[in-house]
């Protein structure tokens, strides 16, 4: 059995992708090879090789000042095939659609990735001041947004207090100690919805409801607004419209 892993022999491919993945959430500034092997656990020679091949197949690539490593192209082409029809995103489009033209407000897809969640989709309402927080493609902490706080609080305390501890940096740089998720965190499992302000760009509400999309993955759905738009009463009835419509579902 692979230790990686429950597939027999494809310890050198998950190798590869977790290579990848950490690639990829270091897109910004790179990673070097010192920083990949002590992120990554690997030893040095598994890691300068799997690198130097995701390089050479152009799933990588090497700035020649500084040494840092990003995704390469191949990388980005497929991201962006997987995008263009994804069954998860298919299954839940029409309801994007309808939150929206109901709301008048900006609807984000995001799921779970780990520590983080991704966004899938972005559905603009016809509001003309529009909310673009995030981007499709985009990951950020569990609990920072809306939807990443809906996702959060589906956690147990024990798992939320582990994924604080390893990221009290970037939490910290976003205003988040470990008493104010917590706060968050159970105020959402009170109200079955979660609801922000300004956690993510001054001026900006939002409220957000998870869903379990398969046996093992869980997702949210949220709306965001300009804060005028999202008072207290507001929040209520978006939150109680997303709940109602996941439980339709």
């Amino acid at each position: 059995m692979d230790k990686l892993g429950i597939t027999s022999g494809a310890q050198s491919l998950r190798r590869a992708l977790q290579l990848l993945r950490l690639l990829g959430k270091h897109q910004e500034l790179g990673l070097t090879l010192m920083q990949t092997i002590e992120q990554s656990g690997l030893e040095r020679s598994t890691v300068h090789r799997l690198l130097s091949c995701l390089v050479e197949e152009g799933f990588a690539e090497r700035e020649e000042i500084g040494k840092a490593y990003r995704l390469g192209i191949e990388a980005v082409q497929l991201g962006t095939a997987g995008m263009r029809h994804m069954p998860l995103l298919d299954r839940y489009r029409s309801l994007l659609k309808k939150l929206a033209r109901i709301s008048g407000d900006t609807v984000f897809f995001v799921v779970r990735q780990g520590d983080y969640c991704l966004c899938l989709h972005r559905e603009e309402g016809h509001f003309p001041v529009r909310v673009f927080t995030t981007d499709v493609g985009e990951k950020r902490l569990l609990g920072i947004g809306a939807g990443g706080l809906a996702l959060m609080a589906t956690l147990d305390d024990e798992e939320i207090a582990a994924i604080l501890q390893r990221h009290a940096l970037e939490y910290e740089k976003a205003g988040f100690d470990r008493l104010r998720m917590m706060q968050a965190v159970h105020a959402t499992r009170q109200q079955n919805f979660a609801s922000i302000c300004s956690t993510i760009t001054e001026g900006v509400s939002g409220v957000g409801c998870a869903l379990k999309v398969s046996t093992s993955h869980w997702a949210s759905i949220s709306f965001g607004a300009i804060t005028p738009r999202l008072p207290q009463a507001r929040q209520q009835e978006l939150g109680e419209l997303l709940a109602h419509e996941l439980l339709q579902l």
